[in-house]
Formats: C-alpha cells, sequence, structure tokens
C-alpha cells in the first residue's frame, strides 16, 4: 500500500469531530501502523496488523472503531476488545476516552481484580466498548451480566501474550459466543506461526499490515549484554544506575524476585515502586501513574509490564532476568526508544541463559553486542560461533486450543458454559 498521500489525519476520511479529538489528544499525524489499518477497517475490513511496539497500534484500532460504531445505534454492547492485562485494557480505555469524545462512543473496562460491583454500575452506562481480560470476561458472562449476541466488532490486542498466559480456551468460549458476522481485528508486535490457527478460526480474509518484520526492535534502542554471575547480579545494577539519571524499567523473572529488588533498591536510596500479578489492581496503577509521573525514577516489574506500559521517554531497560520466551524481549526492550527516540536496553547474561541468549538472537537475527567492560565466556562464545544467525522462528510451545485449518461457527448463542475460575 502506498502511504505517501497519507501525510496526515484528514487524508485518511475520518470525520471532523474525531479529527478535533485527535489533535486534542496530541496525534499530530499517523503512524505508518494507522496509515495501513485504519482505511480497511474502515470499510469494516478484517485486519492483522504486525509492528514495533510503541508505534501507535492503539489508535490503529480505536480510530476506526469509534467512527463505525458512531454512525450505529446506542445502547448495547457493540464492540469487544481483549487484551491481555490490566494494565494494557486501562491503557486502551484512556485512548478511548480521549478519541470517542466527541463521537459520544464510550467503554467500560472488565479486568480481574478490580470490583464487580464498580464494573456492573459501568455495564449500567450502557457503554458501546467493552474493553477486557478473557477471564472476568467469562466471569460475567456466567453470571449473565454480559451477553455478546450484539458485537460487531471484536479486536485481539497482543493475540500472542494471550496465548503464552494461557488463555487459549478462554478465548474459544469467547469467540464461540460472538456473532459470526463481525469485524474482527488482531494487532500484535509479534506474529509468531503458532498463531496460525487463531487466525484461521477468527479472521475472515484479512487485510494483512505488516509494517516491520515481526520480532523487530526500534532502531533507536541500543543494546548490550553483561556476562555476569547471580550474586554479581545486584551490584552491577546499582552500577548502571549510578551512570546517569534516566528512567529505568527493570525485569525479573518472578514477582518474588522483583519484590526483593525493589525493597533492596529502596534500601540504598532510590526512588522505586514494583508492578506485578500479586499486587492488588490499586497498588498497580499507583506504581505505573507514579512511574508515568517521575515520582519514582526506577519500576521493577515481572513480564506483566512487557506490554501495556505507555510511559514516554524511558531511558534504559535492563533485564535483570532474560524472559523465558525470545519473544518477550522484543516487547520488554520495546518500553524504550518509542515513537522515534532513543534509549537502552541491557541484559544481564548467566551461565545458564546461554540458551535463552541463542534464542533471543535467532529470533532477532543478529548477536545483540556486548556491554563495555564485559567478557563472553569461553563456551558461549563457542556456542554463538556455530549459532544460525539467520531469522529463525521457534515454536514456543503455546498452548493453541483453536480449531484447525476452519473458520468455527461463532453463533450467537452459547455452545457452552464459561468456564469458572478462570485466570485474568
Amino acid at each position: 500500500m502506498d502511504t505517501s498521500v497519507h501525510t496526515n489525519f484528514h487524508a485518511l476520511g475520518l470525520s471532523e469531530a474525531l479529527l478535533q479529538d485527535l489533535a486534542s489528544a496530541g496525534f499530530s499525524s499517523p503512524t505508518p501502523i494507522q496509515v495501513q489499518a485504519i482505511p480497511p477497517a474502515l470499510t469494516g475490513r478484517d485486519v492483522i496488523g504486525c509492528a514495533q511496539t510503541g508505534t501507535g497500534k492503539t489508535a490503529a484500532f480505536v480510530i476506526p472503531m469509534v467512527e463505525r460504531l458512531a454512525a450505529l445505534p446506542k445502547g448495547q454492547p457493540l464492540a469487544l476488545i481483549l487484551a491481555p492485562t490490566r494494565e494494557l485494557a486501562l491503557q486502551i480505555l484512556t485512548t478511548i476516552e480521549k478519541l470517542g469524545r466527541s463521537r459520544r462512543v464510550s467503554a467500560t473496562v472488565i479486568v480481574g481484580g478490580a470490583d464487580m460491583q464498580a464494573q456492573l454500575r459501568g455495564l449500567r452506562q450502557r457503554p458501546e466498548i467493552l474493553v477486557a481480560t478473557p477471564g472476568r470476561l467469562l466471569d460475567h458472562m456466567w453470571n449473565g451480566t454480559i451477553s455478546l449476541s450484539s458485537i460487531k466488532m471484536l479486536v485481539l490486542d497482543e493475540a500472542d501474550r494471550m496465548l503464552d498466559m494461557g488463555f487459549a480456551p478462554q478465548i474459544n468460549q469467547i469467540l464461540d459466543a460472538l456473532p459470526e458476522e463481525r469485524q474482527t481485528l488482531l494487532f500484535s508486535a509479534t506474529i509468531p506461526a503458532d498463531m496460525t490457527r487463531l487466525v484461521q478460526a477468527s479472521l475472515n480474509n484479512p487485510v494483512r499490515v505488516m509494517v516491520t518484520p515481526s520480532a523487530t526492535t526500534a532502531d533507536g534502542v541500543t543494546q548490550a549484554v553483561h556476562h555476569t554471575s547471580h550474586d554479581a547480579k545486584a551490584d552491577l545494577l546499582l552500577s548502571l544506575l549510578g551512570e546517569d539519571k534516566d528512567t529505568v524499567l527493570i525485569f525479573t523473572r518472578t514477582k518474588h524476585r522483583a519484590d526483593r529488588l525493589g525493597r533492596m533498591l529502596g534500601n540504598v536510596g532510590h526512588k522505586v515502586a514494583v508492578l506485578h500479578g500479586d499486587r492488588s489492581l490499586s497498588q498497580r496503577k499507583a506504581a505505573l501513574e507514579g512511574f508515568k509521573r517521575g515520582t519514582f525514577r526506577v519500576l521493577v516489574a515481572t513480564d506483566i509490564a512487557a506490554r501495556g506500559i505507555d510511559v514516554a521517554n524511558i531511558g534504559h531497560v535492563v533485564n535483570f532476568d532474560l524472559p523465558n520466551c525470545p519473544e518477550d524481549y522484543v516487547h520488554r526492550i520495546g518500553r524504550t526508544a518509542r515513537m522515534k527516540t532513543t534509549g537502552r536496553a541491557t541484559s544481564f547474561v548467566t551461565g545458564e541463559d546461554h540458551q535463552q541468549l541463542r534464542d533471543i538472537e535467532r529470533l532477532l537475527g543478529h548477536a545483540v553486542p556486548l556491554a563495555q567492560g564485559s567478557t563472553r565466556p569461553a563456551a558461549a562464545s563457542h556456542a554463538r560461533a556455530s549459532a544460525p544467525r539467520q531469522n529463525e522462528r521457534q515454536s514456543s510451545g503455546r498452548p493453541s486450543g483453536f480449531r484447525d485449518g476452519r473458520r468455527v461457527n461463532h453463533g450467537t448463542t452459547h455452545t457452552a458454559q464459561p468456564t469458572r475460575g478462570v485466570q485474568r
């Protein structure tokens, strides 16, 4: 698609009311993913959108959704957006509130960890859009407080992450409860091969918008690895934090380690917050908002923060632990260098992490440079020299749970009752 003619939002055929809201929200010109995805979505086509994190994917589906829903009768849910985490769902809600104001399109969030009665009050306002995590949505469906029979549009945001988190059975139940006649949009920074079943089951002849190759990192990120030991990680981190005044997002593999690292950093005088799945929704919101406002210079998080954190000008991402899934490396370091800015991404690699580093480098298609002052262990050097450098996609072992090779019948009536007690 030729994108040269779409140098501003006016050229995309949007209404004056939405153009005013875009201007008020600070959207000056469309990004490549928005330029290519919005026109077909406005016509009702199914769309698969793949672009680097931080390139405007949320607005790429919110904009056509607002325009299309504004022309439909109000009073019942017309669109459903599924997201893997509460943080991402809340970020999407913020975008809808900014861009749906003049067109009188409203939304409510249905996520785990939040007050069920508050969500019922939100549903009584009869919003046009439901933004939900799969588990809590199914709770409402089981209780009879949400029906999906009126849904005209479905968005699967960060669908690969939802599969990683084990949501495939829940997504199947939700798809079965949706009308077959609907528009479906799927957006993610990576589209791995094992998502094929999901695409076949839920999209009909989609327009594919691949702005950048899957698993491509932003040009502005300077990547580096430190080969170290478990015992030396904390001192190495403190040294990095002392080198500059940048805001820093630190990823750990476990919630326990995030808590422990947060306490250590706080004890030595750093303004730090901690974010992971065992924290209450109010604690998670306070940590993220404090990080955005600058109350906290450092945020220590698990992979719950790899997506759904839209914080401007994060200067440095530190992988205190490498992720188990190589795709998550792309999402983690995508928290910096957003929207054509620059930033750093530093990863700590111990003797147990060499296979994970090789998997990351295979996904990227190139080696991650050594940090200044770090030396590569001999065993790792030999392994890296023999490792293929092309972009070999490996299965991450996600549960698929989708019907092979066919589009399932998503009738308006339930074929099975939603499962109780599912993940959120």
